[in-house]
């Protein structure tokens, strides 16, 4: 071999070592910070853990759900607990609540917006009211145990989220797409400045977002649901397609205070096998009804077989055995 060959291999050779010294070294910083963030998320859900005294699975179940092994259903409660209402996160009112359901065989989930003003019986204050209330009046588990009776269906985790959270997840994914059905001028985050969105679909930051989800001036409280449902599979849809850790740092940072879930961290990294596989199959179900005046002031009342379709539809995704006839009280569609 000449010189000049043995010279030209030395580089090569020299090259392809460096080469492997920096992948390495890539390899390495990825797996460190894989571990980081592994400790951060821990440390998040742990801070935003919170077992509900005196329940330890669902008084529909006859024990506790296993999210890699059972079909599961989780209650997503949103609140405004922000300082101009100055009520705190466990006595506001409900102003988003959706609840969906986990089939773990078919990886498909069901998601059901329930309009904040519905008419129904809440089973801890032993009267009928508006659902927003039950959250006000009787805390979580007062909800849980009105939507389980509402759609006669289990209620395994609950995960109640404030404004800031959510705001701050939306951002942390560099915001979601939405389609804006029509102009909106909407209050912000702090009821100060205004919103304004454009009619047409478009990438929506944490505060446009909000506003987008919470507006109902031009529309209904079904409409409102709907846009709830969709923010919730553009965040769904962003965060499965994500190809950078980096955000999962920032949206691992979004919870903490502003977020509380029974979920621990076992069975949340458990339930995102359901985002591992890509973008699952959402179906959304819509909760019909008609706005009514009580002598008590304004309702939704809930069209009895519109709910029991959905509990239907709910009841063997789920995978329950078949439903026994069920009599909802009088006094929530009288």
């Amino acid at each position: 071999m000449t010189k000049q060959k043995k010279r030209r291999s030395t580089r090569l050779t020299t090259i392809v070592k460096a080469l492997l010294i920096i992948a390495t070294i890539a390899l390495l910083c990825v797996a460190i910070y894989a571990v980081y963030l592994t400790k951060q998320a821990e440390v998040a859900v742990t801070q935003a853990h919170e077992k509900l005294d005196g329940r330890e699975n669902s008084s529909k179940r006859d024990g506790k759900v296993e999210p890699l092994k059972d079909n599961l259903s989780i209650l997503l409660i949103g609140v405004d607990d922000s300082e101009v209402r100055q009520q705190g996160a466990d006595n506001s009112r409900s102003d988003a609540l959706m609840l969906a359901t986990l089939n773990n065989k078919t990886k498909t989930v069901k998601l059901v917006s329930i309009p904040r003003d519905a008419y129904v019986h809440i089973p801890a204050l032993g009267y009928s009211d508006k659902i927003t209330h039950s959250h006000s009046k009787a805390g979580t588990l007062g909800t849980i145990e009105t939507v389980e009776e509402l759609f006669d269906v289990p209620v395994d985790y609950y995960v109640r989220m404030n404004f800031n959270a959510f705001i701050d997840v939306v951002d942390a994914l560099d915001g979601v797409e939405a389609k804006v059905p029509y102009e909106l001028l909407e209050k912000d985050e702090f009821d100060r400045t205004a919103v304004h969105l454009m009619p047409g679909k478009q990438t929506l930051n944490g505060s446009e977002a909000l506003a987008f989800a919470r507006t109902r001036k031009q529309d209904t409280d079904v409409d409102r649901g709907k846009r709830q449902q969709e923010l919730v599979q553009a965040i769904a849809k962003k965060a499965a397609s994500m190809g950078s850790l980096l955000k999962y740092d920032d949206v691992l940072r979004a919870v903490g205070d502003n977020m509380k879930t029974d979920l621990t961290f076992s069975e949340i990294k458990s339930l995102l096998y359901y985002l591992s596989k890509g973008m699952p199959q959402i179906d959304t179900l819509v909760l019909e009804g008609e706005d009514v005046n009580l002598p008590e002031g304004y309702y939704y009342q809930v069209d009895e077989a519109s709910r029991e379709m959905i509990s239907e539809k709910l009841h063997k995704h789920l995978g329950l055995p078949p439903k026994e006839d069920f009599e909802p009280e009088a006094s929530l569609y009288e």
